[in-house]
């Protein structure tokens, strides 16, 4: 039990890190994804869910690409040597009854291929977020 307090510690400092891991690794994630001509989704759907994120902003709420939550766990991750991890609390969806739905309607495989797009870019930025998790983590104990 001993060790207990460091890894509290330890978790308190990369927490006062997590808002600008997560920045950066949005802004990754979605080039990695979205952009070029290995783009995951089309460029009408992603044009799509870009205009469902200004709407959102314009309402006042996070958009599309801001509503996804990281948070840091404690359990132990297989891709490190550390018991932190990082993990999306909140992936967002596009449903019927969802704010991200917007005013128009979408056909159901739409809404299934945007959908695991988000899917994949949370999973994706809560991946590059462990990477800078470890990386503080290995500083921190040199």
């Amino acid at each position: 039990m001993a060790e207990f307090p460091d890894e509290r510690q330890l978790v308190v400092r990369a927490q006062s890190q997590l808002d600008q891991w997560t920045s950066s690794a949005r802004i990754e994630a979605y080039a990695e994804l979205f952009e070029g001509d290995d783009s995951i989704l089309s460029p009408e759907e992603v044009q799509l869910l870009d205009a469902l994120d200004s709407e959102l902003e314009r309402r006042g709420g996070d958009g599309v690409w801001g509503t996804d939550r990281y948070g840091i766990h404690t359990a132990g991750t297989s891709s490190s040597d550390t018991s932190l991890g990082v993990v999306c609390v909140y992936h967002p969806q596009i449903t019927s009854d969802s704010v991200l739905r917007g005013r128009d309607s979408l056909d159901d495989e739409t809404e299934e291929r945007l959908n695991a797009a988000l899917w994949r870019y949370s999973e994706r930025v809560a991946t590059l977020i462990e990477e800078e998790l470890d990386e503080f983590i290995r500083q921190t104990q040199s």
